[in-house]
């Protein structure tokens, strides 16, 4: 490779995107004017959901102590059953419990020191409940039945021996099968998780003091019960078809946020 390629391989290498302001300018859309169908997320109601958990966690080693304990809920399962109208939620509460842990390891404890080690422990705590929906802010379309429909034809046919020949056997062919089916596809309803709210609280079940002397009041524990409040607030959704009329195209439409 001669100099020059390389001079310019090196020239490429240090080449590097800066980032500078730009300016940007409202651009007004086309809006079609008049009325208008539209098919929309519709919401059908929106719920607060009051559930009592209770659960047992079991730590892998022995616990000194919850040093904290974070929390987020995740849903598994939201549907409502039409047109008996109750809705079925399931899901389950992330935890992540970070505790200190005794660790001989580092110091063996005596009367008057614990040494020990931060670790982090991850949970599912399980939850189900079904409700129903007594009120709706908007009413469900109701999902519409599939149908069949069996028909036949009929046919005369000559009757076996034994019978006047003026005389003819009246009945559908048997050997055909005719049939008219309809199949519908329905829209169905969706949740979504607006906010979530926990209140807990936790309690040793198994706690016992340190083997050999430790200071006072320290001890150990592998099982916590879990006593938990959970609210959600949940809203059900549907897509539907809608009427949207507008009559104006105009710039003062939009809004300074502001």
């Amino acid at each position: 490779m001669s100099e020059e390629q390389k001079d310019r391989d090196i020239a490429e290498c240090q080449i590097s995107a800066q980032s500078c302001d730009c300016e940007s300018s409202f651009h007004h859309p086309h809006v079609n004017i008049g009325k208008i169908t539209a098919e929309v997320p519709v919401v059908l109601a929106e719920l607060s959901l009051h559930l009592n958990v209770n659960a047992i966690i079991k730590f892998p080693e022995p616990v000194l102590e919850i040093k904290d304990i974070k929390k987020s809920v995740k849903l598994t399962q939201c549907r409502l059953l039409l047109p008996a109208n109750q809705l079925f939620v399931k899901g389950f509460v992330r935890k992540n419990i970070q505790y200190a842990a005794p660790c001989p390891e580092i110091e063996m404890h005596s009367d008057k020191s614990v040494a020990s080690d931060i670790h982090s422990y991850t949970v599912d705590v399980p939850f189900q409940c079904v409700t129903e929906i007594k009120k709706f802010l908007t009413c469900p379309v109701m999902p519409e039945i599939n149908k069949r429909y069996n028909f036949d034809f009929h046919v005369s046919k000559p009757m076996h021996c034994g019978f006047p020949e003026k005389d003819e056997l009246q009945s559908n062919d048997l050997s055909q099968f005719h049939q008219e089916s309809m199949q519908h596809y329905n829209k169905l309803p969706f949740c979504e998780l607006i906010s979530s709210r926990i209140i807990e609280w936790a309690e040793a079940i198994d706690r016992r003091p340190l083997p050999n002397c430790s200071p006072i009041g320290e001890g150990v524990f592998t099982k916590l019960e879990e006593k938990m409040v959970l609210e959600l607030v949940i809203k059900v959704l549907q897509k539907q078809q809608i009427r949207v009329s507008s009559t104006t195209n105009d710039h003062d439409d939009c809004f300074d946020c502001d």
